[in-house]
């Protein structure tokens, strides 16, 4: 289950952060990085910092954006510092381990960790069923990425190796949405909206924001996302018949 879940480092300056995390991540038991766009990669500072998860850098997927990181992804966690003016649904790193290993076996999660001086942005949380928010002292609240990346991967191992955990306990009849399939259908609820008048393309974006967060929070899957995709198609073909 652990080979499922995905430690995503977005944007990362430092190449020591990238080592360091690959170093927390082969602790625990986690072998799935995936690098987005990171400033120095590879390099002899990763190599150095990682200290024998080489493995994990040798094998790191990089990619230009983080959609393309995501795009397989059922569950998608962000995780942030920051206060943000529209909330998201937060977790803990304890809780966010719960749901990581109560997905369906084939399901793929995604561990989101930002840049070191800003973190995730909004539009990149918008791709996020869920917040996590690591406690620790209020005054000085951010983390080193690495560090963050540590107690998550503390946390998702502890729970694998639980003897009370139900593991696989999910057997859905239909898989969750993947990010890519989600992107799809926010593309189409956006045109759809437009198309029927309930939206002004200028006020568009705020909106859009707050219907993400009501989708994101249910975890469509596939069948329902097909049901509300045939609901989207027919509200626009009964538009263009007016």
């Amino acid at each position: 289950m652990l080979s499922q879940i995905k430690i995503v480092l977005v944007e990362t300056t430092h190449p020591g952060n990238i080592g360091a995390a690959a170093r927390a991540m082969k602790n625990m038991g986690l072998s799935n990085l995936c690098l987005v766009n990171p400033q120095h990669f590879p390099n002899a500072d990763a190599t150095s910092r990682a200290a024998g998860a080489d493995d994990i850098l040798s094998r790191a997927h990089i990619v230009s954006s983080l959609n393309e990181a995501v795009a397989d992804c059922q569950l998608i966690v962000g995780c942030s510092a920051r206060s943000r003016t529209i909330s998201w649904p937060e977790i803990s790193p304890r809780t966010c381990a719960e749901h990581c290993l109560n997905q369906a076996p084939n399901a793929v999660t995604a561990l989101l960790f930002g840049r070191e001086n800003s973190g995730l942005k909004n539009h990149e949380m918008d791709l996020c069923h869920f917040l996590l928010r690591i406690p620790c002292n209020e005054n000085f609240s951010s983390l080193n990425v690495s560090a963050a990346v540590q107690i998550v991967c503390y946390e998702l191992f502890m729970a694998h190796n639980s003897a009370d955990h139900p593991q696989h306990k999910l057997n859905n009849a239909s898989p969750l949405a993947s990010g890519e399939q989600m992107d799809l259908f926010f593309d189409h609820l956006h045109q759809t909206l437009i198309d029927i008048g309930f939206m002004h393309t200028d006020k568009s974006k705020s909106i859009m924001r707050r219907m993400r967060r009501i989708y994101n929070r249910t975890q469509l899957d596939t069948k329902e996302l097909d049901i509300l995709r045939g609901i989207l198609r027919m509200s626009q073909d009964n538009q263009k018949s007016n």
